[in-house]
């Protein structure tokens, strides 16, 4: 294990490493805040569950938009650079929002302007997590591509260790602090990382406005801002070690894509480059996008999540005020949640990726509908005739949906990959992360508004049961459209 560090600090140097670990330790030590946010909502503002997951919902929409900001860093460079002049942008709209509402009681206790000051926290999360994305695809690009997977490894390891800490601090610190206080103990991670983005040096870069006549062609695709194969690189590059190995298939099917990435004619006009390399970007982008067997597969995962209603908060709220459920023991109970995510992506590798993708899809869908019972079990106090405590209950839940979910996610992963074309693959993987996210948001206000039609709120759970019961038959619909799926799809091949 050392050796192996070493071998990473000599081939990327320790800034660099520090400061990506750092990054994804941040994104998943966000459970510590946001556990106080929720409980913001609910006890200090007073907030409806419908209420309140209409204001989480708006606050995390900046995740759905990702490929706007790889865009704007690869085509608008300041002073010549294009990573580390975004990254402490992100870092202080990170920063700021948690200072200001640590500081004023006021704006922590007003809707509108806590929506505003979390909304814009996410904004600086979710441009952070593309920058750094990017950094990470060039940095293991020509001589070091052989420590690409090493260097993903390092930052899926950082996230998970940063989740469990959040989760088990979160929980603890809500029991001993003040919410102001917890705002400000978390603020030190982003201060931390405006620090150290002055650790790493950038050179400057140049575009090219692209020449009259010019195109992507096939496996190559190196003409202007595509020139560099991972820019606008998306969620964590998962799947990298995986594009290598389908490299070949690849090629073979660069003399197809070449018709399909021709690039528009210029119109004689002088233009800027920047304009220029912003228009072929999201050309690009629009005409990759809009193929049948691009399209389709997107429509189902985004599909999988606006027919399914969430109603995540109402069940926090349920767990909080009517079982009474400690904040210490609902951190423990998401500690349990990031095991299992682990257990359910080594379980997905190991036994079920050579597994057609339809079928895999559709035992999650069953299983997680089965796993929404549990919740109705719980609702009715069922788990307490057949002698089962709702801690024991809420734990089995929690454990188990994470891993399951993940049986989705990962398909959700590998079919992105194999569907990306030869020189998009960053733009349009991190564009299909935006559309999963774009399906939770909207999952999200669905949810808020079935609670809403039921009056569900806080102190009355009356029609939560029925809620709950419609969220179960709804799991089952995305099964309706699984022919949007490849039939002949699996794990290892497209």
């Amino acid at each position: 294990m050392i050796g192996w560090f070493k071998q990473l600090h000599t081939a990327f140097g320790a800034s660099f490493l520090w400061l990506v670990c750092l990054i994804y330790f941040t994104q998943g030590f966000r459970s510590f805040v946001w556990t106080a946010v929720s409980y913001q909502l609910k006890d200090n503002l007073k907030l409806s569950p419908s209420a309140s997951q209409f204001v989480t919902s708006i606050a995390f929409f900046p995740w759905s938009v990702k490929p706007l900001y790889g865009i704007l860093s690869d085509c608008f460079p300041i002073r010549g650079r294009k990573r580390i002049p975004y990254l402490t942008l992100a870092t202080l709209l990170s920063l700021l929002p948690w200072l200001i509402l640590g500081l004023s009681d006021f704006l922590r206790n007003t809707r509108i302007e806590l929506m505003i000051l979390l909304t814009l926290q996410n904004l600086g999360s979710a441009m952070a997590d593309v920058v750094i994305d990017a950094m990470i695809a060039e940095a293991v690009r020509l001589e070091r591509a052989s420590f690409a997977g090493d260097l993903q490894s390092v930052s899926w390891l950082s996230m998970a260790f940063g989740g469990i800490c959040g989760s088990l601090l979160g929980g603890y610190a809500l029991d001993n602090l003040r919410i102001d206080m917890i705002f400000l103990l978390f603020s030190v991670l982003p201060a931390l990382q405006l620090f150290s983005c002055g650790l790493v040096e950038e050179g400057s870069v140049q575009v090219k406005a692209f020449s009259e006549g010019s195109a992507f062609n096939g496996s190559d695709m190196t003409s202007g801002i595509i020139d560099e194969e991972e820019q606008f690189s998306g969620e964590k590059s998962k799947i990298s070690t995986l594009r290598r190995k389908k490299s070949q298939k690849n090629r073979k099917r660069a003399p197809m894509m070449e018709k399909i990435f021709q690039a528009p004619e210029k119109n004689g006009s002088s233009v800027s480059p920047w304009y220029q390399s912003l228009k072929m970007a999201t050309y690009t982008l629009f005409r990759a996008f809009r193929q049948p067997a691009i399209l389709r597969p997107m429509a189902w995962f985004f599909l999988a999540h606006v027919t399914v209603p969430n109603l995540s908060t109402v069940m926090f709220y349920y767990q909080t005020e009517f079982l009474k459920l400690e904040a210490s023991f609902l951190g423990t109970a998401r500690v349990l949640g990031w095991l299992s995510l682990m257990i359910g992506t080594l379980t997905y590798n190991r036994y079920l990726k050579k597994m057609r993708l339809r079928h895999i899809l559709m035992f999650t869908q069953v299983c997680l509908a089965i796993l929404t019972v549990l919740d109705m079990v719980l609702v009715s106090r069922a788990n307490v005739s057949l002698g089962i405590s709702d801690k024991v209950t809420v734990l089995f839940g929690s454990a188990l949906s994470d891993g399951i979910n993940q049986f989705k996610f990962m398909p959700f992963l590998i079919l992105s990959g194999q569907l990306c074309p030869p020189g998009v693959e960053g733009t349009l993987f991190a564009l299909f992360m935006s559309i999963n996210n774009l399906g939770s948001t909207v999952g999200s206000f669905v949810g808020a508004g079935l609670a809403s039609v039921l009056n569900i709120s806080s102190g009355s759970f009356d029609n939560l049961f029925l809620g709950i019961g419609i969220q179960v038959l709804c799991t089952f619909i995305p099964v309706v459209f699984l022919f949007l799926i490849p039939k002949e799809a699996t794990g290892i091949s497209a």
